[in-house]
């Protein structure tokens, strides 16, 4: 009982939340980029919050059903077919074996999620299931999806048809605001150069990916040229000798030498990793009180937003 990969698309990787407690051993986290959108195709499924889903990166992914169950796919706008008949996002939808399931390219974000009923059944490693190419971890063989692929799962004959209303989807632009928590070493960065960092819009460059994104914009200088290598959180944005920050996410590394002026709110950082290269990213400073504010507001709302049911 599985689904088929017919084609993996550009990028097409399996992640359940991330890899916990392993950074120890040179393991770092993985897991979904967008948060949000994993989330959410979790819940309409009505999944535990750790399912593993695809992470599919700009789109092209086509797959068989070769089992009855249903499927949910939330993120960028990729256009959902099956059997060629285009549905919904952000919606719950029955598959039957034999259905064909495809992902257009996005047109407004790059990170969308598929997701089925109990999620597909893979052997974890070190605690999970997400993929960490770099690593050669996770997923099936710790790479990406390829054509032939079987993703095994389990029949499932009932599940609600819930859908998230459009007024409360996510809106992927390609301008966005991050907020950033100051760091220990930011007072390595004079005021001149702090406020060149959050007064300037950086665009994304073409050299980002699961790792980290390297930007583009005007270059911040740093009293100090490196630093012992220390350990790296979610977020981090680092400064190099180029002095064009690079934001860390998923994928980053577990160590690292370079200063970094502060920490992307996690929120944000989801948000960015659904820009394309060319994007536009502003940031503004925002205090660590604020910021857990502004975490505990949003899964209060995510948790308590109304799913709708289709009739």
């Amino acid at each position: 009982m599985s689904f088929k990969i017919v084609q993996p698309g550009i990028l097409s990787l399996l992640q359940d939340r991330g890899r916990r407690g392993q950074l120890h051993l040179g393991l770092t986290n993985g897991g979904p980029l967008d948060r949000e959108a994993f989330y959410y195709c979790n819940r309409l499924l009505g999944n535990a919050g750790n399912n593993t889903a695809i992470e599919v990166s700009f789109g092209g992914l086509q797959l068989v059903a070769e089992v009855d169950t249903f499927i949910c796919v939330t993120g960028a706008d990729m256009p959902l077919h099956i059997n060629g008949e285009e549905r919904p996002l952000w919606s719950v939808h029955a598959v039957a074996a034999g259905d064909s399931i495809s992902l257009d390219f996005a047109e407004n974000g790059c990170r969308s999620y598929l997701g089925v009923a109990d999620g597909f059944t893979v052997e974890p490693s070190f605690g999970s299931t997400a993929t960490v190419m770099r690593e050669n971890i996770g997923g099936l063989r710790g790479d990406k999806l390829q054509a032939g692929d079987q993703l095994p799962c389990n029949p499932v004959h009932k599940r609600k048809h819930y859908y998230l209303a459009p007024e409360h989807q996510p809106r992927y632009q390609n301008t966005i605001t991050v907020r950033v928590i100051p760091g220990y070493q930011q007072h390595h960065f004079s005021r001149l150069q702090q406020r060149r960092f959050f007064s300037h819009a950086y665009a994304v460059s073409d050299r980002c990916d699961r790792m980290g994104y390297r930007l583009e914009g005007p270059a911040i200088k740093c009293d100090i040229e490196g630093i012992l290598s220390e350990g790296i959180c979610f977020g981090a944005i680092q400064v190099p000798a180029d002095g064009q920050p690079i934001v860390l996410l998923n994928d980053r590394q577990t160590i690292g030498g370079y200063p970094k002026i502060g920490s992307a709110l996690s929120l944000d950082a989801a948000r960015l990793a659904q820009l394309r290269p060319g994007g536009s990213v502003h940031f503004v400073p925002i205090s660590p009180h604020g910021a857990h504010n502004a975490l505990h507001l949003a899964q209060s709302f995510a948790q308590h937003q109304p799913l709708l049911e289709r009739t």
